[in-house]
């Protein structure tokens, strides 16, 4: 007869995966659904023949980025914490871990230059980024491409780390990821690896920080100006301007605020000679936040989107009640 105590220990655990699933599965089926809502709003415009705006080009590529992180963290830790453990090759370990890596990478590098192209955008005419407001859409593309190129080479280690375990395969040289297992090194080597992978991440969130320091403080002078004018002066233009700006700063705050309790997780993910099954689980959850609030905080902002969204509900009605 089974101890009361261990089958009631059991059932707890077997609760706590379960809800580990629930809120990882959560996590991923709306963030998937927001971002593929977005990226169909953005494809329609584009495929429409209309131009889009170099911050729109940006967000199409952070959509994406979205998109591949969700599947490649959500997804397999959905799947190992409902049971499944083991289930990926070392092929699918190295590509789903460098996939993961890249995908978070474009969204550091595509946050960092929306915040840049838009601080070019309102900056005043007077000033010496205002040359560079019409050729922005072109430097926008080499720019993406560029980011698209850096961490494909980043996100390529860890081909060479990244591996699957077979049978009663021993996992002393072996840190666990709960379906993958990265070859141990000692910590100096850790530590630098960890540096290596972190540099260019800093190198855009200091851009990042730079540009939404000066887009603030634009909107800020440019609000003085206005106090001191009449209102039949206002200019039209700088009301969808100053929303789309405050979108992207609030899009950034976002960002940082996921970004740094993201990063302190996988710092101690990876400084720690043996990690923690609870510590692998927050990192991942934590690397999941932003890309699955990210749709929905466009979509909240962006008029566009809602007006879109609610043509296509009344299309579809219409076309309905034609049909009965």
């Amino acid at each position: 007869m089974q101890d009361p105590h261990l089958r009631a220990e059991t059932e707890n655990m077997a609760s706590s995966e379960l809800s580990i699933g629930v809120i990882f599965l959560s996590l991923t089926m709306i963030g998937l659904l927001g971002n593929f809502l977005l990226l169909h709003h953005y494809l329609f415009v584009y495929l429409s023949r209309y131009r889009l705006k170099s911050t729109d080009w940006v967000l199409m590529h952070l959509i994406v980025a979205s998109i591949l992180t969700i599947l490649c963290k959500g997804v397999p830790h959905t799947m190992a914490a409902f049971g499944l453990k083991d289930f990926l090759d070392d092929i699918g370990c190295k590509l789903f871990f460098s996939f993961h890596r890249l995908g978070r990478g474009l969204c550091i590098g595509c946050t960092s230059f929306l915040s840049v192209f838009q601080a070019i955008i309102i900056s005043p005419r007077d000033s010496w980024y205002s040359e560079l407001k019409i050729k922005t859409h072109k430097y926008s593309c080499y720019v993406l491409y560029m980011n698209w190129a850096i961490y494909f080479l980043i996100s390529s280690m860890n081909l060479v780390h990244m591996r699957a375990i077979y049978g009663n395969e021993s996992t002393a040289n072996l840190k666990s990821f709960l379906y993958c297992y990265a070859v141990r090194h000692d910590q100096t080597s850790d530590i630098f690896y960890a540096a290596l992978l972190t540099a260019p991440d800093i190198l855009l969130l200091g851009l990042m920080l730079w540009a939404s320091g000066y887009m603030v403080l634009t909107l800020y002078r440019h609000k003085q100006r206005m106090q001191h004018m009449p209102k039949n002066n206002f200019s039209s233009r700088s009301s969808p301007e100053s929303k789309a700006t405050k979108t992207i700063l609030l899009l950034v705050s976002t960002f940082v605020s996921f970004y740094t309790i993201s990063s302190l997780c996988q710092l101690f993910v990876t400084i720690i000679y043996n990690p923690s099954c609870s510590l692998v689980r927050v990192t991942a959850m934590a690397s999941l936040f932003f890309p699955t609030v990210c749709p929905f905080v466009l979509m909240s902002r962006d008029s566009r989107v809602s007006s879109f969204f609610l043509c296509l509900k009344m299309s579809k009605h219409f076309h309905k009640e034609c049909n009965q």
